[in-house]
């Protein structure tokens, strides 16, 4: 026996007709119907989805001013810690020495930003929270109060100043500085974070190294191509 399902549609002239379609001829109509509306939603679900990819913002690198190379160099010799590292400080921190006043909102002081209390001595009466203190120029400069403080400021240029405005005796002290908290040691960036305590400072410094580092010797290797 052949069960029949009674179906209804409308004709052209509005009027409803009836009729009776078979019950296997239904349900593989219904497979039919299953089936290509499955193959929509899979069609859908395999197509790649068009994906703006983020290039990561990278800091714009300045070429090193001339006058600044032999100060680098000199204190890298000095405190055994990459000349690029403190290229690349001073980048960082005033744009080669460009900002003006070199004095931050935080504080910090100099070609290179140390604070007061850093550059002075952490054990000076006036230092603090983050290390701005109260510490008279006289006291700031005066080697022989950095000693006794135990600070970082460093007469390089053998005035009988350490003065952080000073730009070998800014490199200098930033160089003793690293080389104090690692750096000679290989630690470069444990190092860094104890200079400057932000991921994003550690990472735009070592960029900049690994670019000054590379313009470096390019420039040694046509330098020797130009010999006889």
């Amino acid at each position: 026996m052949i069960n029949f399902f009674k179906y209804t549609m409308q004709s052209e002239n509005g009027a409803a007709r009836s009729l009776a379609v078979p019950a296997g001829v239904m349900f593989f109509l219904m497979l039919i119907t299953l089936f290509t509306v499955s193959l929509t939603l899979i069609a859908a679900q395999t197509e790649s989805p068009t994906v703006e990819e983020s290039t990561p913002e990278v800091p714009a690198v300045e070429p090193i001013p001339d006058e600044f190379m032999p100060v680098y160099t000199e204190a890298a010799e000095a405190y055994d810690v990459p000349w690029e590292m403190l290229a690349a400080i001073h980048r960082v921190e005033t744009s080669f020495s460009n900002a003006d006043p070199m004095v931050s909102e935080a504080g910090a002081v100099g070609h290179m930003q140390f604070m007061p209390c850093t550059w002075t001595g952490w054990s000076h009466p006036s230092c603090e929270n983050l290390g701005e203190g109260d510490i008279p120029e006289d006291v700031q400069t005066d080697p022989e109060a950095i000693a006794t403080y135990g600070g970082y400021g460093v007469d390089a240029s053998g005035n009988g100043k350490a003065d952080p405005f000073d730009i070998e005796d800014a490199v200098h002290s930033a160089a003793y500085y690293l080389a104090a908290n690692g750096m000679a040691d290989g630690a470069e960036e444990e190092a860094l974070f104890v200079y400057n305590q932000a991921d994003w400072y550690v990472e735009d410094v070592l960029h900049y190294a690994e670019v000054y580092s590379e313009e470096a010797e390019d420039a040694e290797l046509v330098s020797a191509e130009q010999l006889p």
